[in-house]
């Protein structure tokens, strides 16, 4: 992952702002947690400005693209988290599980400096309502192959509450399927930089081709018709809340 990101790392502040409504769902799920360890936090999206946070980023580039006032970082990998037991009341990652080594060895690593909760943000492998996939098909496969089922989060954290994460029509971060409403912004290579999964395909110029040729035709608009009416939609992310109390 440090590798991955120390090359889309540059400009990524301006590509992956948090979109507030998001950040709204990931602190109230924090609780009353007052101390916070953000696995794999990158420039430092959704961390909370009114706890204590501690940030954990293996990428020098990502981490030297924190904004000045952000959480202090710590260079480090999810898989050893460089931190005593119960060090934490709550320890979240969002969008950061894909990337690991070692998951279930993470989340053991999370379950261990955590006193209280554990919060992950994720996306369901089996979700299959993205358009997206019918002009990059490789990202079903990316997704099955590295993003983890949610019964996993049981198996390693005990009992867990899943909970939709709905993606609005304009939403700020620029994750993979964040433009679900904007499809014209997925011709726009800086757009795609900002999202991992399109580093790791191969076809990315050939699908963008045929999404362009689809939306001059009209094709696109005809089919997906529904989705212009809708303020948010499920792209398939999932909040994964786990109470150790």
């Amino acid at each position: 992952m440090s590798t991955l990101y120390d090359t889309i790392g540059i400009d990524y502040p301006n590509l992956r702002r948090p979109d507030p409504r998001i950040a709204a769902l990931v602190d109230a799920a924090l609780g009353d947690a007052q101390t916070v360890l953000n696995v794999g936090a990158g420039t430092g999206s959704y961390e909370p400005a009114d706890r204590t946070v501690t940030a954990l980023e293996p990428s020098a580039e990502m981490i030297a693209q924190r904004p000045p006032g952000a959480a202090p970082a710590v260079q480090g990998s999810a898989e050893d988290l460089p931190f005593a037991d119960n060090s934490f009341d709550a320890v979240m990652a969002v969008l950061t599980i894909h990337h690991w080594t070692d998951k279930a060895r993470g989340l053991a690593e999370m379950r261990r400096v955590a006193r209280a909760r554990v919060i992950v943000l994720t996306h369901d492998p089996e979700f299959r309502g993205q358009w997206q996939t019918e002009y990059w098909p490789a990202l079903v496969g990316l997704d099955d192959g590295v993003m983890p089922p949610m019964a996993f989060f049981a198996e390693h954290l005990g009992p867990v509450e899943i909970m939709p994460v709905p993606v609005p029509h304009d939403c700020t971060d620029g994750f993979l399927y964040a433009y679900w409403r904007r499809p014209q912004a997925y011709l726009d290579p800086r757009v795609r930089k900002g999202s991992s999964g399109f580093w790791l395909i191969d076809g990315v110029e050939d699908g963008a081709r045929r999404l362009e040729a689809d939306l001059e035709s009209g094709a696109w608009t005809e089919r997906n018709a529904a989705l212009l009416e809708a303020d948010s939609a499920d792209m398939g992310y999932r909040l994964v809340v786990a109470d150790l109390g």
